[in-house]
């Protein structure tokens, strides 16, 4: 059963572009839907001003998230996106800004608490320093971890890795040696095999199928009119009526066929007559001989 909920899950407000995009003047550099979503782009020295115009003028109470895109192609490769969130109007957008590695982005701590853990994530993933951020620290890696794994160039296996030493009794960072090449791949289809023999390929290599080998002659097989004639004297004729599924006429019936039976074989050897046992073994007959029980009054 579907249940209706009078608030709608994304505010369908035509006039909200129009409405932001005339707010924000000239700190707006493109405004566009895209998605179902708003998006709104201003200057990356000018983020601080535009969020708060929009938090404290259009009712956008919640930052939600702070979210990063590298692109390497681009001159400012780090782009950030600032998600708002209207409680009263049930409504979100997107506010986007570019940024580089080397330039920091002025904070918006003053404005949300939570940016200060939303930012030093970008700055661990992404590496884009933050100005006014007073903790500045890694939030997602290890003390001393090197590189931002979020970035398009960074190495899928990293550039160190992180073990418990036996030895040393405590956590211990070395470079990454890999025991196999894994960072060379073969982009080959699987349908059309690769250039190269692969292990297990030499199996493959079966010899030519043999010839059957057939009997030339019907005398090989034990076949002909004399071992039809042998076995026609042990079978049988069926009854004349009923039929049974696969057997043809019948069940067997007894028939005189003027053989004899086969009777015991003859003896192999020539054995002779044992003499009768002389019994050496003594009388046992009083032994076993019950004798009568007395009366008891008879004694008396």
């Amino acid at each position: 059963m579907a249940v209706l909920h009078s608030a709608p899950r994304v505010s369908a407000d035509p006039a909200a572009l129009e409405t932001l995009g005339a707010a924000l003047g000239g700190l707006l550099v493109d405004a566009h839907e895209e998605h179902g979503e708003l998006m709104l782009r201003v200057p990356r020295e000018s983020i601080e001003d535009a969020l708060r115009l929009l938090r404290d003028e259009h009712a956008y109470q919640q930052l939600i998230d702070i979210a990063g895109v590298d692109y390497p192609g681009r001159e400012e490769r780090f782009e950030l996106v600032y998600i708002l969130l209207s409680l009263t109007k049930n409504h979100r957008i997107m506010v986007k800004c570019s940024a580089a590695e080397d330039v920091a982005v002025p904070t918006v701590t003053t404005l949300w608490p939570n940016a200060g853990w939303l930012e030093r994530e970008v700055f661990d993933m992404f590496g884009v320093p933050f100005d006014g951020n007073t903790d500045m620290r890694r939030i997602l890696t290890d003390y001393g971890f090197e590189g931002h794994p979020f970035r398009k160039d960074f190495p899928l296996t990293g550039y160190h890795e992180v073990r418990y030493s036996e030895e040393a009794k405590r956590v211990i960072y070395e470079p990454v040696e890999l025991a196999q090449d894994f960072r060379n791949f073969e982009f080959t289809s699987p349908w059309e095999g690769a250039d190269y023999p692969l292990p297990g390929d030499e199996k493959a290599t079966m010899p030519p199928v043999m010839e059957v080998k057939t009997t030339e002659k019907p005398i090989q097989t034990g076949a002909g009119p004399k071992t039809d004639a042998k076995a026609a004297e042990h079978v049988a004729r069926g009854a004349s009526g009923g039929t049974v599924a696969g057997q043809g006429q019948g069940e067997p019936v007894p028939e005189d066929t003027k053989i004899e039976a086969p009777g015991a074989p003859d003896p192999t050897e020539d054995r002779h007559d044992r003499l009768p046992r002389e019994d050496t073994s003594p009388d046992t007959h009083g032994a076993t001989q019950v004798e009568p029980r007395k009366s008891r009054d008879r004694d008396e």
